[in-house]
């Protein structure tokens, strides 16, 4: 299955899909979703221990019009792959992008939200990261301690395009936004929508900005974030694919958005 696959299946048989997402609704199924739990504003834990955040609505979302009961299951990022091959779930509902080597494992839905990556530093760093066509430029990262998160396309693209960059890994964001601050990295790469809420429009992220142009290369990112199962599921898949194409269509991605950020994050050309 190619990234242009993904994107073109959620197109074709519209109506087929729709009268299978009736027939689910009889059924009345208990799908068990696999997220972090601990990535705001997508996927987080209230005070009082509930679950909320953008993955969390869009997971809500399909299963109403799936007419399927919910179960969250919190899993750590680097087994989350790993844990959906177990069935330990059924689906990840976990901002994971689509990407050729993740489609080798597992499937996905169709896409129902961009994903991008941005380096964000210190200001007025006087330093010269990228080429005016956008691509890096491996002597501006010398001296550099770049963070990221493990097992993430951030990684992947990192390692592949600038292999001789000094990177320090982190299995929460809450570690890595500390090091940032503290002086113990020079910069680190990240989704840009989170980076903006959760620290550059904050008090600590005061003194840092975005220092790089939005990196959105889809042999790296794909061609966005979709909900993943395994691979045989055939039918589940293609009314997973109805339903987010009605979320899209009938605006819902976009109020869901626009609880956590000031602008839409999906793109609006997948209304096909």
């Amino acid at each position: 299955m190619t990234l242009f696959n993904v994107i073109r299946r959620t197109t074709l048989g519209v109506a087929a899909l729709a009268a299978l997402t009736i027939g689910a609704a009889a059924q009345a199924e208990t799908l068990r979703v696999g997220m972090e739990c601990t990535y705001a504003p997508f996927n987080f834990k209230n005070a009082d221990g509930s679950l909320d955040g953008y993955d969390v609505d869009v997971a809500k979302g399909v299963a109403e019009i799936l007419g399927a009961d919910l179960e969250f299951v919190c899993q750590k990022w680097d087994g989350m792959v790993p844990a959906l091959l177990a069935n330990k779930f059924d689906l990840v509902v976990a901002s994971m992008s689509i990407t050729d080597s993740r489609l080798e494992k597992m499937d996905f839905s169709a896409p129902y939200r961009i994903s991008v990556g941005r380096l964000v530093g210190k200001k007025a760093g006087d330093l010269t990261l990228f080429d005016d066509a956008g691509a890096p430029i491996a002597a501006g990262f010398d001296g550099l301690r770049i963070g990221m998160g493990r097992a993430t396309t951030y990684a992947s693209w990192f390692e592949a395009k600038l292999p001789g960059a000094n990177v320090v890994y982190y299995d929460s964001s809450e570690a890595m936004y500390l090091d940032l601050v503290n002086g113990r990295t020079d910069m680190i790469m990240t989704n840009p929508m989170k980076a903006y809420l959760k620290f550059l429009s904050k008090d600590d992220g005061a003194g840092f900005e975005f220092v790089s142009p939005q990196i959105d290369e889809t042999d790296y990112f794909g061609v966005g974030v979709g909900i993943g199962l395994r691979k045989g599921n055939d039918d589940l898949r293609d009314r997973l694919n109805a339903a987010v194409l009605e979320l899209t269509k009938n605006g819902s991605l976009e109020t869901y958005a626009l609880k956590y950020f000031p602008f839409a994050i999906h793109n609006e050309g997948w209304e096909g």
